[in-house]
């Protein structure tokens, strides 16, 4: 080896390359070290320049500007967009240095669409669940309540949106919506009725039982005002009603239950009288 003048050349440039890279690296990390790039500013705004209606600056400055570490070059983004998108109301967080020693953060709050469940969470227009202080979420207004298995937060969302649309026909609005385990529907419009829609059988399903409701709604306000409490369109071809001191079973010819033995009238007892549509 020491006497091929080719292969000592080629190591001593190997080594010169070496050394010049180790240099070059200390040079770098040297100059990335000194005070002028020490993060001094730290600036938060919303996307597009939109004002944050509910990020709190003191809980950024509790919760995420302590876990935020390094300078301009070192600091690890990703690690400081964990740290904002982990502060409440922020659905997502971008970050980006801006020279010398600054940091932009840019913040996507979450749109508060209502409540989810009963453990005081909330859920988004997206179909996030978040958790967050319900007293500010509720400062425009009651808000509307879902629930539902775990995973169907965006079907959820979905079809209130849905509902929403087709209930406009005859000036209802939702304002609970629930997916049960068995994924049967029921909502609450803003009258306080309770209509159950059942179970998805096709993709047109739901759409197609409020319609029919939509289209009798009228003659059933005509005749029972605001009495009506609860329908169920889960018939193929009827309805079952229940309104105070009233319920409409879905077909005359149901086998009706027995009549119940009579026996005196008891002190506070009601009766319900029964019809058919």
């Amino acid at each position: 080896m020491w006497h091929d003048i080719k292969m000592l050349n080629a190591s001593a440039n190997l080594l010169l390359g070496a050394l010049m890279l180790v240099l070059l690296s200390a040079g770098v990390w040297w100059i990335a070290q000194r005070p002028m790039f020490t993060l001094k500013v730290i600036r938060v705004e919303g996307v597009a320049d939109a004002a944050l209606l509910h990020v709190n600056p003191l809980t950024i400055k509790s919760s995420a500007l302590p876990r935020i570490r390094g300078n301009f070059f070192t600091a690890n983004l990703d690690v400081v967009r964990q740290a904002f998108e982990a502060v409440p109301w922020v659905h997502k967080a971008t970050v980006r240095r801006e020279w010398p020693n600054r940091l932009v953060v840019t913040l996507e709050e979450h749109q508060t669409l209502g409540t989810w469940g009963d453990e005081g969470r909330l859920i988004s227009v997206q179909g996030d669940v978040f958790t967050a202080n319900l007293a500010e979420a509720e400062e425009a207004g009651e808000l509307p309540a879902f629930s539902g298995p775990e995973g169907s937060e965006k079907e959820v969302v979905a079809r209130f949106f849905d509902l929403r649309t087709w209930f406009a026909a005859a000036n209802l609005a939702p304002e609970a919506l629930t997916l049960s385990s068995r994924y049967a529907w029921a909502v609450t419009l803003n009258n306080g009725m309770v209509v159950e829609l059942g179970r998805e059988q096709t993709a047109t399903t739901l759409k197609e039982r409020v319609a029919r409701l939509t289209g009798i709604y009228p003659q059933l306000v005509a005749r029972l005002q605001d009495r009506i409490e609860r329908i169920d369109m889960r018939y193929p071809n009827g309805m079952a009603l229940k309104a105070s001191g009233m319920v409409f079973a879905p077909d005359a010819n149901t086998p009706k239950k027995p009549a119940p033995t009579n026996h005196p009238k008891r002190p506070g007892s009601t009766k319900t009288a029964s019809g058919t549509t």
